[in-house]
């Protein structure tokens, strides 16, 4: 039975691409969460003021990857010490945020956030934010690494990195890195 993570890291299409690489992840879906305005466009959550973090919603198979792997893989691939912001995305809409499903879920987020802590220098700053309403983001978002994100140079900038830190860091758990084994 497919279960979800919530998880906002930054720019939603460099999130999804490194989801979208995990064994065990079925779906990756970019939306937007934690805010308060209704159907909100991807327009005017760049603009900040909607109070919604760009986000992904990973359906995982938790026979093969747990939560807390998927966790583990977060706080690797991205920074958890910016407040607001990621690398050169700045606002509230590019938070470091967890929205657990279930409380279990946000008993994991707690014991997760520590257990990177441990890794850092600086606080880390993820939010645990309660379970909100989702809205899947424009189509052309959808799958944005193996449709548009190549000719995009900011992606290019970001995406391979973090691929490669998913590659180094979590082998066994990547796609691309098991096939190349």
């Amino acid at each position: 039975m497919t279960e979800y993570a919530t998880l906002a890291g930054g720019c939603f299409w460099c999130t999804e691409a490194v989801f979208k690489d995990v064994i065990g992840v079925e779906s990756v879906e970019s939306g937007y969460i934690g805010g308060n305005v209704p159907n909100p466009t991807y327009k005017q959550v760049c603009g900040g003021d909607t109070g919604h973090a760009e986000a992904i919603r990973v359906g995982f198979d938790p026979a093969q990857i747990s939560y807390g792997d998927l966790l583990a893989i977060f706080f690797a691939t991205h920074d958890p010490t910016q407040l607001n912001r990621q690398g050169n995305d700045i606002g509230t809409q590019y938070r470091s945020a967890i929205f657990p499903a279930d409380d279990t879920q946000a008993a994991e987020a707690r014991a997760a956030i520590e257990r990177a802590q441990a890794d850092q220098s600086a606080p880390i700053v993820t939010t645990i934010e309660p379970m909100a309403e989702w809205y899947p983001a424009e189509g052309y978002h959808q799958d944005y690494w193996e449709t548009s994100g190549r000719s995009n140079p900011y992606c290019m900038a970001v995406i391979p990195p973090k691929l490669q830190k998913l590659r180094k860091s979590f082998q066994a758990r990547s796609k691309a890195a098991s096939v190349s084994a």
